[in-house]
């Protein structure tokens, strides 16, 4: 194992070390999450380690994390089905993992719409096709110098994050799932352009839709692209306010 292979390594586990005091509680209950879970919806995660702060100021966003639900699957050969995300994760690389590893953290469903049952499978064979694949150390490297650096630029800090190698059997995970989705034509935040056509002896004002590169992609443009509905468990589940029951000290 080469020297900058070993020092990736250990700067990687240094990162992924949560920090005190950096964690929100969720803000739902775990149970009702897996409830309202789709397959091929793409869960945002807030996340509290080193690592996830710098992503959080680069991207200016609440969102450090996102992967992929796949539905409910055994996490090793005869176990019992549990939800099951696909998740990148800056040790241990591309990997299935069951989603109450996420129970205690802060998370956002993203569900893309319109999405056929073979189109879905399509998407998560994708990502299934890449487990094992390891993180991008070069992106390890690139995101550390935030902690050691001053402020970084508000027009430079997309760039920081997409600073990866780019070799075929690395990813990080905004990057992996912009792939995915890529892969079955669905658009996330591309590039918009408006122009004048004619049809019917009309002018009539379209939208061409350029795709981004894939490794310019963050966990943040899931939550603002205007494609992905934002799905919040508790209102779903039929939430009336008028039910609550709030403590004596609450208010008027």
């Amino acid at each position: 194992m080469g020297l900058l292979h070993l020092t990736g390594r250990r700067l990687a586990h240094y990162l992924a070390q949560p920090r005190r005091h950096q964690s929100r509680p969720p803000t739902g209950d775990p149970a009702l999450l897996a409830r309202t879970l789709q397959r091929g919806d793409v869960l945002l995660v807030e996340g509290n380690s080193r690592f996830a702060t710098a992503i959080k100021f680069l991207t200016q966003s609440t969102w450090s994390h996102a992967a992929l639900y796949i539905g409910e699957e055994p996490l090793h050969p005869g176990g019992t089905p549990q939800p099951m995300l696909i998740d990148v994760d800056v040790e241990r690389g591309v990997q299935r993992i069951p989603l109450v590893a996420y129970s205690c953290q802060h998370t956002r469903i993203c569900r893309p719409q319109g999405l056929s049952a073979e189109v879905v499978e399509q998407l998560v064979d994708f990502m299934r096709s890449r487990l094992g694949y390891s993180y991008d150390l070069k992106n390890v490297f690139d995101l550390a110098r935030y902690l050691v650096q001053p402020p970084v630029p508000a027009h430079m800090r997309r760039r920081m994050i997409a600073l990866g190698s780019g070799e075929p059997t690395k990813a990080i995970c905004s990057t992996l799932l912009a792939q995915a989705f890529e892969s079955i034509r669905y658009p996330i935040l591309p590039e918009i352009e408006a122009v004048q056509a004619y049809a019917g002896g009309r002018e009539q004002r379209q939208e061409i839709l350029h795709i981004r590169n894939y490794s310019l992609y963050t966990p943040r443009d899931f939550d603002v692209s205007p494609f992905f509905d934002i799905i919040k468990p508790r209102v779903r589940a039929g939430f009336d306010y008028r039910a609550l029951r709030w403590s004596k000290d609450a208010g008027p």
